[in-house]
């Protein structure tokens, strides 16, 4: 089973990711991606999926042009995890 964050790991993990936005009917962060064009969103897409089968963690997203919004969260935990930890990292890691 999947555990939901404590109350001191989540606090220590939204103050680590300035440009996630907490939902805390959810318990979920999200965060908007820019792009120059839809190729370069598209290209980001397809990164974050290798990522996500590979941690077998998948985000709820939107995707308009050059925008992706992604929403990170548990369902089985009933909110945030580790996994939404381990693949906020993740995604952080390809903007470097």
């Amino acid at each position: 089973m999947i555990e939901q964050l404590s109350d001191e790991d989540r606090a220590k993990l939204l103050d680590r990711l300035d440009d996630w936005e907490y939902d805390l009917v959810r318990d979920s962060i999200s965060r908007r991606f820019l792009f120059a064009d839809f190729s370069e969103c598209f290209a980001f897409m397809t990164r974050v999926a290798m990522l996500a089968e590979a941690q077998e963690h998948h985000p709820e997203w939107s995707n308009v042009w050059n925008r992706l919004d992604i929403t990170l969260t548990t369902h089985d935990a009933g909110g945030l995890s580790e996994r939404d930890v381990r693949m906020a990292d993740a995604i952080e890691a390809l903007l470097a």
